[in-house]
């Protein structure tokens, strides 16, 4: 325990006993870390750099690109420096900052996946007036309220952690997490238990309800519209749809690790489901708008062959 009875540092017990292999998965997770920086940074700039990028589609996409840069700056490093030590202990503060970044990265992302798909609603169900409805300046907003909200909601959360008494610090995790920390405490989690299942609440059905929305009005166009009509909502949204789902896909493993007994499950796998959103979300999205977007296709090809 620390002077005043804290916990100071946590262990964690999910990393095996890897011996000379731990600098082949080194390898393996730091070539994976490059591939995302370069692949959301490179996006980002030909986003940034290209007028005719600077549309309320695309530059929703440039938010989702830096968040996913954000969220592995959370993990990767940390990820790197456990892998090539020997006690894989974290301490107090870090393992709160830590926290921090990862939710806020899980709930910008979901918030900004469902900004997109109302963007995409304008675009094809009222495309004479998308540019009047989403002004550059309620483009701005949008983005700001995302990062605002999320920055906030977590914040409540990690106050709420800190003022808990803890009677251990094992967690058996890779990283740190929100509901193994609350799991060690000793003293009453009421307030946090019930600012956790509202804090759920607004994360994953506040951003659902517009998604559901979008969807179903898209959808219904589709049904009565012309076949280019369908054309263009297939092109638009199968990225932002595919993005979706493998992030919720992942989210829905993570939740039902740590709610649930796992135990049967072979520990590899628990360990990938457990990385899964935190991973393969940073390097699947630049992938799928950059071979599903023919703009952004042609854009990547002008910027690579300095096409002036």
């Amino acid at each position: 325990l620390g002077s005043e009875g804290e916990i100071p540092y946590f262990r964690l017990t999910a990393y095996l006993d890897m011996g000379y292999l731990k600098y082949l998965y080194f390898l393996i997770v730091l070539m994976l870390y490059i591939v995302i920086v370069v692949a959301n940074a490179f996006l980002i700039l030909t986003i940034c750099m290209k007028r005719s990028l600077h549309e309320p589609m695309y530059v929703f996409l440039c938010s989702l690109l830096v968040n996913q840069l954000y969220g592995s700056a959370g993990l990767f490093p940390f990820l790197l420096l456990q892998i090539t030590s020997d006690t894989h202990t974290i301490s107090r503060s870090m393992c709160f900052l830590q926290i921090y970044c990862l939710y806020t990265y899980a709930t910008v992302e979901f918030c900004n996946l469902a900004v997109m798909s109302y963007d995409r609603y304008l675009a094809i169900c009222c495309p004479l007036h998308y540019k009047a409805r989403l002004t550059s300046n309620k483009v701005a907003l949008f983005i700001a309220l995302i990062w605002l909200y999320s920055f906030i909601k977590v914040l409540i959360t990690l106050c709420l952690n800190l003022r808990l008494t803890l009677c251990g610090n094992v967690i058996d995790r890779l990283y740190c997490h929100n509901y193994y920390v609350t799991r060690l405490a000793c003293s009453d989690t009421t307030v946090n238990n019930i600012y956790g299942l509202f804090g759920t609440f607004l994360t994953v059905f506040v951003p659902l309800f517009p998604i559901l929305f979008s969807y179903t009005k898209i959808l219904r166009v589709c049904v009565v519209g012309s076949k280019e009509t369908r054309q263009k909502a297939v092109s638009t949204c199968s990225p932002h749809i595919a993005s979706l789902i493998n992030f919720s896909f992942g989210c829905c493993f993570e939740i039902f690790q740590s709610r649930f007994n796992m135990t049967g499950v072979p520990r590899i796998i628990r360990v990938f489901l457990s990385l899964y959103f935190l991973t393969i979300q940073p390097i699947f999205n630049p992938i799928i708008y950059g071979l599903r977007l023919s703009k952004i296709r042609q854009m990547c090809r002008n910027v690579l062959v300095c096409k002036k």
